[in-house]
């Protein structure tokens, strides 16, 4: 994935390396601007995603692993507790000041 400008069919190739290693989000990352348009607006690129991705469910179905999100979503509330608290805390603070300088 070093190559910065990819045609669809190396970008297809990528994305059907990374679905089948279960790397898509560092396909997605190394994506650059100029491929992320080209791959939005190519109807053979969705096309041919689609074919992937059944050939891959086929060959590698057995081994497919679903990922637990419970993990994800455990971070993702543990993120959202922790800017709460920031939030409230900063609030906090300015009430202080507003009484100290009183």
């Amino acid at each position: 994935m070093g190559n910065t400008h990819r045609e669809i069919q190396e970008l297809l190739a990528d994305y059907a390396g990374a679905l089948r290693d279960g790397g898509l989000p560092t396909f997605l990352k190394s994506l650059t601007r100029e491929e992320a348009k080209r791959i939005s607006e190519s109807e053979d690129f969705w096309e041919a995603t689609e074919v992937v991705r059944l050939m891959n469910s086929a060959g590698f179905g057995d081994n497919v692993v679903t990922p637990d999100v419970g993990l994800f979503i455990s971070r993702v509330d543990a993120g959202i507790a922790s800017r709460t608290k920031k939030a409230k805390a900063s609030t906090r603070d300015r009430s202080r000041a507003h009484v100290d300088m009183q």
